[in-house]
């Protein structure tokens, strides 16, 4: 695995960074590591780990097979990043990100998540314009006939995807030909990164949603804007999209995660 280049700081710390590469190697393995594979892995000497091994395993982050010897994570990093909500640290980590993109687009912005079978709108930051379009804060949508809501389950792995549309009652009203097209716009979604479509709604208005968070951990929400598509327009869709996908990155970062 080709590691993540890491920025330079002249505050480096050898004994943390040691112990943060063994965790990051174990996160990132498939199974458990003997010391000298992790000694391979991390290009050190085995005496160099071996101390810091010893007190990851009293700290209970990472487990010693008590047979073969071989380390891996415990659960302790889960419990630790469960004991903050991931709704208030997406509102805290999105709230400037969100104020300086309206600024940029001149457009409003909001953020939703999939909750219990529908979309839900956390946050929302309102375009500094005298007329803007907005969005009510908790308001509940369909995620089938909403930009957001396409991001999100185009996120979702195959099972837990045909679980949700089973139990949708907007995507079985849609005839098999409409529901086949569907399931190719997530297809696109996913490969491209970015949900736009002619808002479903309001006539001349344009939707377009981008991803915050990462899925394979399911920590993720859409970052969406609304804009005009009359002659008066000072921003392209494109420089939306770019700048609502800059914001999402920024935010995905602020939580502590690399954007996808």
């Amino acid at each position: 695995m080709k590691k993540r280049q890491r920025p330079i700081s002249k505050y480096y710390v050898p004994a943390l960074e040691k112990g943060l590469d063994i965790l990051e190697t174990l996160a990132n393995s498939s199974g458990p590591h003997s010391l000298s594979e992790l000694a391979r892995s991390l290009n050190r000497s085995s005496s160099e780990l071996f101390r810091m091994l010893d007190s990851l395993e009293r700290r209970g982050y990472i487990l010693k097979d008590s047979m073969s010897g071989n380390y891996r994570l415990s659960l302790k990093l889960y419990e630790l990043a469960h004991t903050h909500s991931p709704v208030e640290q997406l509102l805290s980590a999105a709230a400037k990100p969100m104020r300086d993109v309206t600024e940029a687009i001149r457009e409003s912005c909001h953020l939703s998540v999939l909750s219990r079978g529908k979309l839900v709108v956390l946050a929302q930051e309102e375009s500094p314009d005298k007329v803007r379009l907005s969005v009510e804060v908790g308001a509940r949508f369909s995620p089938i006939h909403t930009v957001s809501g396409r991001m999100l389950l185009a996120q979702l792995e195959s099972t837990e995807l045909t679980e949700f549309l089973a139990v949708d009652s907007d995507y079985q009203d849609l005839s098999k030909t409409l529901q086949k097209e569907f399931l190719t716009d997530l297809k696109e979604i996913r490969e491209q990164g970015v949900s736009t479509a002619l808002n479903e709604t309001l006539v001349g208005v344009k939707d377009v949603a981008v991803l915050v968070g990462n899925p394979r951990i399911g920590i993720m929400a859409a970052l969406a804007a609304t804009a005009w598509m009359g002659p008066a327009k000072k921003v392209s869709i494109q420089k939306i999209k770019n700048a609502l996908q800059e914001c999402a990155d920024g935010i995905t970062r602020n939580i502590g995660l690399t954007p996808t």
